[in-house]
């Protein structure tokens, strides 16, 4: 059985995390919740750093604390994908963007991967005394609101967006319920690594 976890990226992640962001754009995929990898991939030790000062930001009307996470498949150490966790939110994130922004690569899309990215995102939040969690998605994204769905994710308004020219829907997530009732199903594939993080 297939087994992941999340890993603080650090340098030796560099070319992985390379060959993840190449391969968004090979099939031309919009990019979520990298912590803005895209913009300094050549720049990766610079990247790295601003992760740092995202970790301690304290919170403004632009910027929140976050953390980044590669979602590693223990199987064969490959960055499957990307989590985004902003610690709190201001009000430009409230409208859009919520707490948590995520990524499966291309080619590993529709193996149910992206649940047990956020299965491991809501654990992250637990931990930080998050009791609820905002998301949204393009409306035309079927797949990351249904992920959002199937962690009883509850639909809380749906709106065309101007900024992105595009329908949004936003959901809510209760991150303690998600947890307890979903925990039997996720925590299967779940790595030692994981659980001694």
């Amino acid at each position: 059985m297939e087994k992941f976890y999340l890993e603080e990226p650090s340098s030796i992640r560099r070319e992985d995390a390379k060959d993840y962001i190449n391969e968004f754009y090979k099939y031309n995929s919009d990019i979520n919740g990298s912590g803005g990898l895209e913009k300094k991939v050549n720049n990766y030790n610079e990247w790295l750093q601003d992760l740092e000062e995202d970790a301690e930001r304290i919170k403004t009307e632009i910027r929140v604390p976050a953390r980044t996470y590669f979602l590693i498949r223990e199987n064969d150490n490959r960055i499957i994908g990307m989590i985004n966790i902003r610690l709190t939110l201001n009000e430009k994130l409230r409208r859009h963007g919520g707490n948590i922004g995520y990524s499966i690569r291309p080619t590993e899309r529709g193996k149910g991967y992206n649940k047990i990215n956020l299965y491991l995102g809501l654990l992250v939040c637990q931990q930080y005394g998050i009791d609820k969690v905002y998301l949204n998605a393009n409306k035309e994204n079927t797949a990351s609101w249904k992920t959002m769905e199937a962690f009883g994710g509850v639909n809380t308004n749906t709106y065309y967006d101007v900024e992105s020219n595009k329908n949004i829907k936003d959901y809510e997530i209760d991150v303690n319920k998600a947890i307890d009732k979903y925990s039997s199903l996720y925590e299967q594939f779940i790595s030692v690594k994981e659980k001694n993080r």
